[in-house]
């Protein structure tokens, strides 16, 4: 029963920040973004394939 919940609430997690990702692009796309939210994005993006490919530091 708890691995049921625990999966549904990880389910719900992804479910959210989809919708926070889909939200944050709708709202650049209408206002467009600045600067530094692009230098955030690019960060973010870049430590995510590092991570993916096993380069943790």
């Amino acid at each position: 029963m708890a691995k049921s919940r625990q999966h549904q609430e990880a389910h719900g997690i992804g479910q959210i920040e989809n919708q926070l990702a889909q939200q944050t692009e709708a709202a650049e796309e209408i206002q467009g973004g600045s600067e530094a939210d692009r230098k955030v994005i690019a960060a973010s993006r870049e430590q995510d394939s590092e991570t993916e490919d096993g380069f943790e530091d």
